[in-house]
């Protein structure tokens, strides 16, 4: 089994840093593509940034020059540096791992989610 428990999640204040991480443990072969999604009170699922082994990245337009993906393979871990938040941003935080678990099982796996509240 693969699990992914996330870490980092907490209350700051506008304007404020947080660092999430998110380890992915079990039986893995290797991991490709890991990323954040986070979903507010309210609202659908969404993207925030996803990085893939080569370490290309991609953002959501909403957090462009504000948040850093970063992944370290040796560990199975990814991280996600929070700046300058915003009351937008409070939201349930979701990792994500496409994960070969297999000699040709590819599956997805999801963490439990950490809270980020971003308030004064």
């Amino acid at each position: 089994q693969v699990q992914l428990v996330e870490s980092g999640g907490g209350l700051v204040t506008p304007g404020g840093s947080l660092r999430l991480s998110c380890a992915a443990s079990g039986s893995i072969f290797s991991i490709n593509d890991m990323g954040w999604y986070r979903q507010a009170p309210g609202k659908q699922r969404e993207l925030v940034a996803t990085i893939p082994t080569g370490g290309l990245t991609n953002y959501a337009d909403s957090v462009k020059g504000r948040f850093t993906i970063s992944r370290d393979n040796a560990k199975n871990t990814v991280y996600l540096q929070m700046d300058s938040l915003k009351p937008e941003d409070t939201a349930v935080y979701y990792c994500h791992a496409q994960v070969i678990t297999g000699w040709t099982r590819r599956s997805d796996y999801w963490g439990q989610g950490t809270l980020v509240t971003v308030s004064s």
